[in-house]
């Protein structure tokens, strides 16, 4: 039958991508959105880990999984395999009840045996011993999911090492605790070492000093509204997820301790509510934010909602959300003959991927298999599907504290986030050099992704300066609304060496004082962006870049300009996506310019784009992103919202829909801004 628009279609792809393992007819009865159960989980697991032990070394200690090497080396991809890998086989023997028909667990027990008995010896199987952060850290991050793979299975993993065996081990995992982790959610990795070895009686003031120091840094890195930093700073991205919520709930949830349980639950749950909704109805997570090739790994809290009964979700609304971005991955190619790829749906090198990256990094996605913990006769597995509330209808929301805009529409179920807080940035790192495109952007989408850092970028506001385009990295809040948020930048003039397409920039022309003041507000698939230029030279060329549209080549696109607009659009994975943009108030012309190192969406990327210059008080633009098949850029007559300026830095946005006007006071931006400079 022909899909509803609220359905997905049926399963042929789903279960093409299973080598090893036969996928299980749908069932549109108990899940009417995407025909996965249960039984469609565990086959998924069963394939990646048939698939991957394939790779393994001779003892079973390392899955040296084929693809280039990480900045690590192979010997660290190879623990990195092994130890993904294993958590994931963990939260299956979990669910089970232990029972493990391919005899997954037996193999990894014979690789903990192999890796530790010479340590650092260089041999097919040995394990890299832990050093500090850097050239000898990534080992922290694995044995962290080697001591939870074995704190999960205890019975049937640690129980049956021998003593010298299980003396090895420790030792091996205590280097984590004793070497620094890098300065953010790598605390939480010795917190999960230390937490398995008092679980299993080998406690000692060394794991109390580490579980501490991990549990206190989660308080200094809390902002509300259930979300974490990454680290001092501002770092709101996945990690927040995957790691921050994880580990310290697991820790909690295995040592029984149900007061902590219950204040990290609090913060997952608040969490959940305005993070399930960056889901697209199609499953898509938010494309935003480094590590994305970990793919599933960003259900991780929604399956720990279910794990720990700490959601706003019911069984059914959670199983969609988790389902539908299995699917949707799986849909599109993410695995190739059940390995996953370095990428997003395919192999994609920029901007999916990092330098830490290797072969066997994507099997962080194992994270979002929590749910199998969870019993074939708990309600998640058991309720049918239903659509989130926040799915009926349009959904805005500011989460003040990481000064990220939430936007959603019922009609195609795209999100789209506006980042006005979330820039990776540490401390004490200087707000010089290279932005990174994956976190300096003014917009994320769950349809789009950030063109590379050479390419013409999308979603970003600069001036010109001595022929060198402005780039934003240090983002600082200053306020926001219902559907209106807020923030400033000191542009900074990446000069790139030692030359152009160089990954970094070491200088640049330098203007003091100079500050971008941004802010936008939305309804519907529209958005006002509001700029004001700070100390900037008159004359200076100002541009402002719109939603960055892909496609295989040059002719799957359309553009089409109009007085002072553009339209972008093309077929996006089956669907009409058109990307808008028009100048409202102080912008001169409307271009395109093409990213031909495309996006993780296409090969070939177009961005829209108004070029103004500076000395023009305010600029505001009216942009859009959407699935409407009409590609006319769009007009005063047209458009979805108009602005009028008013006296003293404000601004009215009048909406087409009928929402009451949203002012944006631009003034009151620039007193948060220059309070903060001082």
């Amino acid at each position: 039958m022909t899909p509803t628009p609220l359905e997905l279609p049926g399963t042929d792809r789903f279960a093409a991508a299973l080598t090893r393992v036969a996928s299980p007819p749908e069932d549109r009865a108990l899940s009417p959105h995407t025909g996965l159960t249960r039984a469609h989980w565990l086959a998924v697991a069963d394939d990646l880990l048939l698939s991957a032990a394939r790779y393994r070394s001779p003892g079973g200690a390392r899955i040296d999984l084929p693809g280039p090497a990480s900045q690590q080396g192979v010997r660290t991809d190879g623990l990195e395999g092994f130890a993904r890998t294993f958590l994931l086989a963990a939260f299956r023997h979990v669910g089970e009840g232990g029972a493990d028909p391919h005899g997954h667990l037996d193999r990894y027990l014979e690789g903990v045996v192999a890796g530790t008995r010479h340590p650092g010896r260089d041999d097919t199987d040995a394990w890299p011993v832990i050093g500090h952060v850097g050239r000898h850290g990534q080992a922290h991050v694995e044995a962290a999911s080697v001591a939870l793979s074995l704190h999960l299975t205890r019975a049937d993993s640690w129980e049956r090492l021998s003593p010298g065996e299980r003396d090895r081990l420790d030792a091996w995992l205590r280097h984590a605790l004793r070497h620094e982790p890098s300065s953010n959610n790598w605390y939480l990795f010795p917190l999960t070492i230390a937490s398995f070895l008092e679980g299993v009686g080998r406690g000692d003031e060394e794991t109390a000093y580490v579980i501490a120091r991990g549990l206190g840094l989660i308080e200094q890195w809390y902002r509300g509204e259930g979300w974490y930093s990454d680290g001092d700073g501002q770092a709101f991205d996945h990690y927040v997820g995957w790691a921050l919520h994880l580990y310290p709930l697991l820790h909690a949830r295995l040592r029984g301790d149900e007061a902590l349980l219950g204040r990290l639950g609090d913060r997952l749950e608040e969490f959940l509510g305005s993070y399930a909704p960056t889901f697209d109805r199609n499953g898509a997570p938010l494309h935003h934010g480094r590590s994305l090739t970990y793919r599933t790994g960003t259900l991780a809290a929604v399956a720990m909602g279910e794990v720990t009964g700490r959601t706003p979700l019911t069984h059914g609304q959670s199983r969609r959300v988790l389902s539908a971005c299995l699917r949707y991955f799986l849909d599109r190619g993410a695995t190739t003959d059940g390995v996953f790829s370095l990428g997003w749906h395919g192999p994609h090198s920029e901007p999916t991927l990092q330098r830490y990256s290797g072969p066997g990094s994507p099997y962080w996605a194992s994270k979002g298999f929590a749910a199998l913990m969870l019993p074939a006769d708990h309600g998640l597995w058991t309720a049918t599907e239903e659509a989130p509330a926040y799915e009926r209808e349009d959904f805005v929301r500011s989460i003040l504290p990481t000064g990220l805009l939430v936007q959603r529409t019922a009609r195609d179920g795209l999100v789209r986030v506006h980042n006005h807080g979330s820039d990776h940035v540490k401390p004490h790192q200087a707000d010089a050099g290279a932005p990174d495109p994956l976190y300096a952007r003014l917009a994320y989408s769950t349809r789009t992704g950030p063109t590379t850092l050479h390419n013409a970028p999308d979603n970003d506001v600069s001036v010109r300066y001595r022929g060198v385009w402005s780039v934003r990295r240090r983002i600082h809040r200053a306020g926001g609304g219902d559907n209106w948020i807020a923030s400033w930048h000191a542009p900074r003039f990446a000069d790139f060496a030692p030359f152009e397409a160089s990954p970094d920039a070491p200088g640049g022309p330098v203007l003091p004082s100079v500050r971008i003041d941004s802010a936008v507000a939305v309804d519907g698939p529209w958005e006002v962006r509001v700029h004001r230029l700070w100390n900037v030279p008159p004359g200076a060329p100002v541009r402002l870049s719109g939603w960055a549209v892909a496609g295989a080549d040059p002719e799957s696109l359309v553009t089409e300009q109009g007085n002072g607009s553009v339209a972008v659009s093309a077929e996006v994975d089956g669907a009409p996506l058109a990307s808008r943009l028009l100048g409202l108030h102080g912008w001169a012309e409307a271009r395109t310019e093409i990213a031909p190192a495309g996006t993780a969406y296409g090969r070939w990327a177009v961005v829209p784009q108004l070029y103004g210059e500076a000395g023009g008080g305010l600029y505001v633009a009216l942009a859009s992103l959407d699935s409407d098949e009409a590609t006319a850029a769009p007009s005063a007559d047209t458009a979805g919202a108009r602005a009028e300026v008013e006296d003293g830095g404000r601004v009215r946005v009048v909406w087409a829909s009928g929402r009451a006007d949203t002012v944006i006071d631009m003034d009151a931006v620039a007193a948060v801004a220059v309070a903060a400079w001082r």
